[in-house]
């Protein structure tokens, strides 16, 4: 069952788990399990995703309970203006200054085109280290691995944003398979015994569709996070 962090007649809100699609896509043909029809299946009644979260990311994620409300809020993620979330991710190195923004307009993906919109956005996050942390894991000519636990804010809502968006400053998120460095993800994985992209949607501040009431909503991450936690260095360190 997945775990709902809200509900009421218009919104219902999931923390999603890592490694569940959202809803069925051909790019991943063999799943049968899908976080719409787990909800749908919960709550008995029809849902609408407003937004995606990849199948790796894990955190909060919001159905609409109809397809009017469905449609006000995908316009909202998509531009961004109305919400305000917060992403923590473990990033390869350390990133220096250690805290800024990250302008950088990003192409639309090959299977999110759309005729007549425009090919290149612009798209805006934020980054602060949280944590500084260090492997006893060889790394290229480097006897360790320098890693950091990171705090996002994406201020604009683009396609794989953070992940593009990290990977544009040299410091990929671990376990991308996509947009980070393959060796190193296999060797971190097999290090700590766990295999994921290390990115959690941790929380979500937005008006309510309907009654504008402010909400706020935030996921726990998993259990997985406490691997990294003995590698954390002191602020001095």
């Amino acid at each position: 069952m997945l775990e709902i962090l809200y509900q009421d007649d218009y919104l219902a809100v999931v923390n999603k788990p890592f490694g569940l699609l959202v809803h069925r896509t051909g790019l991943d043909a063999g799943e049968t399990r899908f976080a719409l029809q787990m909800l749908r299946d919960q709550i008995a009644r029809q849902v609408w995703p407003v937004h995606r979260l990849d199948k790796g990311t894990s955190g909060v994620l919001v159905f609409a309970l109809n397809a009017d409300v469905a449609r006000t809020m995908g316009q909202w993620f998509e531009a961004g203006g109305q919400m305000q979330k917060r992403y923590q991710a473990i990033v390869r190195g350390w990133p220096q200054p250690a805290e800024g923004e990250i302008n950088h307009p990003l192409s639309r993906m090959p299977d999110d085109a759309r005729a007549g919109r425009e090919e290149v956005q612009e798209a805006s996050s934020r980054f602060r280290v949280e944590q500084r942390l260090n492997l006893p894991l060889p790394y290229g000519t480097f006897e360790q691995t320098r890693c950091a636990l990171v705090s996002l804010w994406p201020e604009t809502g683009r396609r794989h944003q953070l992940r593009r968006h990290m990977k544009h400053i040299a410091h990929p998120i671990i376990g991308d398979s996509t947009h980070g460095k393959g060796p190193l993800n296999r060797d971190v994985a097999g290090f700590l015994g766990q295999a994921r992209l290390w990115l959690h949607a941790r929380t979500l501040s937005l008006p309510h569709p309907v009654t504008q009431q402010a909400l706020n909503f935030e996921a726990e991450p998993g259990a997985e996070w406490g691997l990294w936690m003995p590698f954390a260095l002191q602020p001095d360190a």
